[in-house]
Order: structure tokens, then C-alpha cells, then sequence
């Protein structure tokens, strides 16, 4: 259940083509749904904008199958993230949907999402190594209904490759800036336009990179005003928050 299915309802009945108590059953189901180690919040969309998301790690291939059915009979779309390839060949033996194994990311719904995003969310990408997460906020955002224009491989080691875009980056409403090793290039970004700039440390980096604390630190530490940061590798937390800023 989501804002736009109310409204269909209430149009619904306005016209004469459902009757009263019909709406009624419809919003009066539960707002969850209780499968076998689940309680699946199934009015998420309604309250939040966006609907539940499966995380996969810890969870069964038939769990997730259970979980994703529960969403999909309330008519959602459904995003499952960090499912690794063994887990998404299970699942879609069962229950099909589409997979992007870089971003580790299990799509049940349409092949395109229609824009509903005010603008274009840039996502920036360091380095090579950084493309797994770089996936994974570049497929969740587009799931989630937002024109996303990708820049990749334009680390502050030749800052002249990230300038040449300077109309991608100007031109885009939000910014997801994608970065292991020290984490720079956000502050460099955040520099160079007047729009949020959501940080992600990667993992990526040497031994005193510490698995991206090296990069978070420096993140948060940023001198750009504009750059705010999400936890280490969440590329997925970084497109939700950048979706509800392009639908402001």
C-alpha cells in the first residue's frame, strides 16, 4: 500500500466505480504481513515514500522467496540488496525476478521504473575497486524511480578526468560521491557544486585505509559545508536518502 494506491481508491470511489466498504477492506488489512521468521511492514511506502527493502545477508533463499511473495501480493515492486550469487540463483529458481550480480541487488518489478525524481542524481565513482557499491546506489536509486547519470573512475589522482564533467555534476539535483583510500573526492565534489553531496566510504585501500575508516573519517571531516556521509559500503542507505531529496 502506498500514497498513490489511496489515492487510486478515493478516485476510485469518487467515480462511482468502487463502492464504499470495498475501499474500506482495502486500507483495513493489516499494515504487515506474518511470514516464517518475518513480520513484513507492508504499508512502508505509505508512511515512508518507499517501500520495505530486503536485506538479504542472514536470511534463507526461501526467506527472502516468503518475504519478497508477501510484498509483491500488496502489489509492490521489491528490492532485495547484498544477496550474494548463490542465494539469488536459489531464489530465482523460485520466484524469478532480475539480477545485477556487481551491486548485488534482486529486482522483482518492472524492467523500467518510470521517473518520479525532481531531477538527476549524479553518481560519482573514484575508482574501479569502488564499482560494487558504485552499483549498488546507482541500481537502488533507479529502482526507486530517479534519473541517475553515472561518472566513474574520476578519482582526485587526475582530477583533470572529473572536470571535464563539470556539467554532469553541475547539472544534477543530488550527488552520491563514491570513494575508498583517504576519501577525498566528496570534499572536491562538495567544492565544485551548490547541491547536497552524499559521501560513501568504500572499503577499498591499503592497509592504513582500515577497511574505510580511513575514508569515513576523512569524510566526516569534510571542509565542504555541503557533503554529508553514510556508513562504510552503503551505497544502498546513500540512494534512499538521495531519492528523498530529489522527490523535495
Amino acid at each position: 500500500m502506498n500514497r498513490d494506491r489511496v489515492r487510486e481508491l478515493f478516485d476510485a470511489v469518487a467515480r462511482g466505480e468502487l463502492d464504499t466498504e470495498a475501499a474500506v477492506e482495502s486500507l483495513a488489512r493489516l499494515p504487515f504481513v506474518d511470514v516464517p521468521g518475518a513480520r513484513v511492514d507492508t504499508h512502508r511506502a505509505l508512511r515512508s515514500g518507499l517501500p520495505e527493502v530486503i536485506y538479504a545477508p542472514g536470511k534463507t533463499p526461501e526467506q527472502i522467496v516468503e518475504i519478497a511473495a508477501a510484498l509483491r501480493s500488496t502489489g509492490q515492486a521489491v528490492l532485495a540488496t547484498r544477496v550474494e550469487p548463490e542465494v539469488a540463483a536459489r531464489v530465482r529458481a523460485a520466484a524469478g525476478g532480475e539480477y545485477d550480480a556487481l551491486g548485488r541487488l534482486l529486482w522483482f518489478g518492472p524492467s523500467e521504473v518510470p521517473p518520479v525524481g525532481k531531477g538527476t542524481i549524479a553518481v560519482v565513482c573514484a575508482g574501479t575497486a569502488d564499482l560494487p557499491v558504485t552499483h549498488e546506489a546507482v541500481g537502488s536509486a533507479r529502482r526507486f524511480g530517479n534519473k541517475v547519470e553515472v561518472l566513474v573512475d574520476v578519482g582526485v589522482a587526475g582530477l583533470h578526468r572529473l572536470l571535464a564533467s563539470s556539467e554532469v555534476l553541475r547539472s544534477a539535483r543530488v550527488l552520491i560521491v563514491v570513494a575508498g583510500m583517504e576519501g577525498a573526492l566528496p570534499s572536491v565534489v562538495g567544492g565544485l557544486v551548490d547541491k547536497p553531496v552524499i559521501a560513501v566510504p568504500t572499503s577499498v585501500g591499503y592497509g592504513a585505509a582500515f577497511g574505510g575508516v580511513t575514508a569515513l573519517l576523512g569524510m566526516l571531516s569534510s571542509c565542504a559545508s555541503n557533503v554529508t556521509v553514510v556508513n562504510i559500503d552503503n551505497g544502498f542507505g546513500a540512494a534512499y536518502v538521495a531519492t528523498l531529496i530529489n522527490r523535495l
